[in-house]
């Protein structure tokens, strides 16, 4: 079931930008043209002030758009926390309290702009609270978790202090491990302590930490060299063609929907997923295919946005083009019209169902299993019945 928001294959950047033109605006055809920057070679760079000249495109944009669109790896939200603070000048002129400059400072293309630094959030110092947790595996040196859905790995920068500290994993492991005889590595900075890699909210299972920084760093090493394997159990929309693939597709934010991650621009960070099938499904509901997906980076929502590239969405995957209900079909394929004729999930069917690594300390395997959590395996169920 591809996404009604997919574009034919073939079509780069160039033409993801000529698609969204015509439906977000005037600034949006002008962003569509703004070429993005290397930091390490469009710019100058001295004393850590980087300065480089805008496009002719930006002509009619706001600054801080065209930051977001020019630069993809700082977030518009946090691109407005460099100009609040007067880190961004444009022709000599800063903004926050000091200066005139504002995020909404339309641009005629030609300034020079300058940015100072890296955006510097407000601290924020990640707080215990007993929420339960599900312990797979456990020692001196590190634990994996069994994270449910729906539970952030730790907290954002950008939200309230309230709404950003609590309920995370990090938040329950402080409760759970910060104990006299144990404590959490410092590598990941006071709102990160002991993660060493992350989930989506919406995907559970298996995630290991660190509780000391020497089993931080080996961990974060052996990630970064392929030395961990990690495979996730999905349940995707219609029936994979072919009983193995590989996706290789580079992966990279949305530059619309900032969201979203998309294999359809040519400078994205490498990617690689191997998709088994496990099992297909023909049900009242339509097709299904249950996959095993073994994973060689870890980008951020890869396995969803590989999916979606192939025309396969994980189901309740709604970013990604899934429906919030699927509706029964009759034999002929035709929706059925009846009042209880459909069902829903309301979380991802991605499930990261097993782990396997060396121990950096003990140099012993390490192989843990996750169980598929009761309302993956009921959704099953509830398709699987005639």
């Amino acid at each position: 079931m591809p996404s009604k928001n997919m574009l034919p294959k073939g079509h780069r950047r160039q033409s993801v930008r000529a698609e969204y033109r015509a439906t977000r605006g005037v600034e949006a055809a002008a962003a569509a043209a703004v070429p993005v920057l290397d930091l390490d070679e469009d710019t100058d760079i001295e004393g850590g002030v980087r300065t480089f000249v805008a496009d002719a495109a930006a002509a009619g944009m706001r600054l801080d758009a065209y930051l977001a669109q020019a630069i993809p790896e700082i977030s518009r939200a946090r691109v407005q926390m460099l100009i609040e603070a007067g880190q961004v000048r444009v022709d000599g002129v800063a903004g926050g309290s000091g200066g005139s400059v504002k995020g909404k400072h339309k641009l005629h293309g030609g300034e020079a702009i300058e940015i100072e630094g890296e955006p510097q959030p407000a601290p924020l110092r990640a707080v215990a609270e007993d929420i339960p947790l599900a312990i797979l595996y456990e020692d001196e040196y590190l634990a994996v978790i069994d994270k449910p859905a729906g539970m952030m790995v730790h907290a954002g920068a950008g939200e309230t202090d309230d709404a950003r500290n609590r309920g995370t994993l990090v938040n329950a492991l402080l409760y759970h491990m910060a104990k006299p005889a144990g404590t959490l590595s410092g590598i990941g900075g006071e709102l990160r302590p002991g993660i060493v890699h992350r989930l989506d909210k919406q995907t559970s299972g298996a995630i290991v930490v660190a509780k000391d920084d020497v089993t931080h760093r080996k961990l974060g090493e052996m990630f970064a060299q392929r030395q961990v394997a990690k495979t996730y159990l999905a349940l995707v929309h219609g029936a994979l063609a072919r009983g193995n693939v590989t996706v290789n597709l580079p992966v990279a934010r949305d530059l619309v929907r900032r969201t979203r991650m998309t294999t359809r621009r040519a400078d994205g960070r490498s990617a690689v997923s191997h998709i088994s099938v496990v099992e297909r499904l023909a049900t009242r509901f339509g097709a299904f295919t249950l996959v095993e997906v073994k994973i060689e980076t870890g980008r951020t929502h890869q396995i969803r946005v590989h999916m979606q590239s192939l025309g396969h969405p994980v189901v309740g995957d709604t970013l990604y083009g899934a429906p919030r209900r699927i509706r029964r079909v009759d034999a002929k394929g035709h929706e059925v019209e009846a009042a209880d004729a459909s069902v829903g999930l309301e979380r991802n069917f991605l499930h990261a169902a097993h782990l396997e690594f060396i121990h950096p300390r003990t140099g012993k395997a390490v192989a843990v299993d996750a169980p598929l959590p009761a309302e993956l395996s009921g959704f099953l169920g509830a398709l699987r019945t005639e």
